[in-house]
C-alpha cells in the first residue's frame, strides 16, 4: 500500500481533493434529504460532466472535469421556475414542499452548516480509526531519551551534537521538550547558539549555528538539524479512540485559528500560508513517507476544510450562515440586491485570496 501511494506522485492530491469534497458535500444532501429538500445534481468537481448517473429520486451524481471542489444543488436555491416558454412562474404546492428557499430558517441553517460539520466528523472518524488500528502516538521523553538522530551535513552535525544527547539548556533556556528546542533555535535567528547537554553522563557545552530553511528568503526559519527521539504508538479502544479523535481534532481546530490569527496580525511570515500548488507537492510529499501519514494528513486538510468555510465570507458556507443570523435578528431576510453585491464581494476577495497564495506558492516552490 505504502509503495503505491508513493508512485502516483501528484495523483495523491486529487484523491485527497475528491475525498474531501465528497465528505463535504455529503453533509450537505444528507441534511437536505432530511429536511425534505429536493437535490438535483451531487458533483465531485466543476465544469463538464465526465461521467454520472441520476438515481430514483432524481438526483444527478456526477464527476466533472476540474477536481478542484464541487457542490450539491439543491431545487428551489437562488434560481426562478419557468414555464415551457421561458416565462417565471410561481411555485406549485407540491414544488414548495420540496424547495430549499421555502424550508424554515433553521433548516436551511442546518443543510448549510452540515458541510464543514462532516468534515469535522470526518476528521474524528479517521483518527479514532487509526488509533484504533494502528495506535495513538506517544511523543518520547526529550529529556530522558535526547536526540532521536542527527543530519548528515547540518549545523548539530558542524557542532559535534550526536543522537541521545540530552540538551538541557540553549543560550541559557532549559530544554524540557523538543518544542522548547524548536522555540530556541527559531529565537536564534541564526545566531550561533550555546548548548549544555549529557552524554552518558558527562556534561559538555557545544556551540551551534542553526543554518537557514531557505538561504534565498528574505524571511526564512532557521534548522539545527536534530529530530526528536522515536515516537511510540499505543492501541487504544473504540470509546478511548473517539475521544482522543474528538480531542485531537479541537486542538488541530484551535491550533489552525492561532496560525491564522498570527498571519494576520504580522505575527507569522505568509510565507506559512498553503494554497492548492502546496497541498498538491506536499501531498505527494507526505505520501512518500506511508499510507499513514497520507491519512494522517487528509484528517487535518478536512479539518482545515471545514473550518475555512466557516468563516463568515460571502460565497462560503459561513457567509450564508452570517446572513441567516442577521435574518433571525431582523425577522426576514436580507434584501437580494444586498446577497447579490455581498456576494460579488465575496467573490472578487476569494479570487484575490486564491491568486495571491497561488502565486506565492508557485514562488516558494521555484525558489
Amino acid at each position: 500500500m505504502d509503495a503505491f501511494f508513493g508512485s502516483i506522485g501528484y495523483l495523491n492530491a486529487v484523491i485527497v481533493f475528491c475525498v474531501l469534497v465528497f465528505v463535504h458535500e455529503l453533509g450537505h444532501y444528507l441534511v437536505a434529504r432530511w429536511a425534505g429538500v429536493r437535490v438535483e445534481v451531487f458533483s465531485i468537481g466543476f465544469g463538464r460532466e465526465i461521467f454520472g448517473w441520476t438515481d430514483k429520486a432524481g438526483t444527478r451524481w456526477k464527476v466533472s472535469l476540474v477536481p478542484l471542489g464541487g457542490y450539491v444543488k439543491m431545487f428551489g436555491e437562488g434560481e426562478a421556475i419557468a414555464d415551457a416558454d421561458g416565462v417565471e412562474r410561481p411555485l406549485t404546492s407540491e414544488e414548495r414542499a420540496v424547495s430549499f428557499a421555502h424550508k424554515p430558517l433553521g433548516k436551511r441553517a442546518a443543510v448549510v452548516v452540515a458541510g464543514p460539520m462532516a468534515n469535522f466528523l470526518f476528521a474524528i472518524a479517521v483518527l479514532a480509526a487509526l488509533y484504533m488500528a494502528h495506535g495513538k502516538p506517544t511523543p518520547a521523553d526529550f529529556q530522558a531519551q535526547g536526540v532521536g538522530a542527527v543530519q548528515e551535513g547540518s549545523a548539530a552535525a558542524a557542532a559535534g551534537l550526536q543522537a541521545g544527547d540530552r540538551i538541557l539548556t540553549a543560550d541559557g533556556r532549559a530544554i524540557e521538550t523538543f518544542d522548547d528546542l524548536r522555540a530556541a533555535v527559531a529565537a536564534s535567528e541564526g545566531e550561533p547558539m550555546n548548548l549544555t547537554l549529557l552524554r552518558e553522563g558527562e556534561r559538555l557545552t557545544l556551540t551551534a549555528t542553526p543554518r537557514p530553511r531557505d538561504p534565498d528568503a528574505e524571511e526564512t526559519s532557521y534548522l539545527l538539524g536534530v529530530t526528536a527521539p522515536v515516537t511510540s504508538f499505543e492501541r487504544q479502544g473504540p470509546a478511548t479512540a473517539l475521544w482522543g479523535g474528538v480531542t485531537e481534532t479541537w486542538r488541530l481546530t484551535v491550533m489552525t485559528l492561532e496560525a491564522v490569527g498570527e498571519i494576520i496580525f504580522g505575527q507569522r511570515s505568509v510565507d506559512d500560508m498553503g494554497g492548492p500548488v502546496k497541498i498538491v507537492q506536499m501531498s505527494n510529499d507526505v505520501a512518500q513517507l506511508g499510507v499513514l501519514s497520507l491519512i494522517t494528513f487528509t484528517a487535518l486538510l478536512s479539518i482545515n476544510l471545514g473550518l475555512l468555510n466557516l468563516f463568515p465570507i460571502p460565497m462560503l458556507d459561513g457567509g450564508h450562515l452570517a446572513f441567516y443570523a442577521i435574518e433571525a435578528v431582523r425577522g426576514k431576510p436580507v434584501g437580494e440586491q444586498a446577497q447579490e453585491w455581498a456576494f460579488r464581494i465575496g467573490l472578487a476577495l476569494l479570487l484575490m485570496l486564491m491568486i495571491f497564495i497561488t502565486v506565492n506558492d508557485v514562488l516558494s516552490i521555484a525558489t
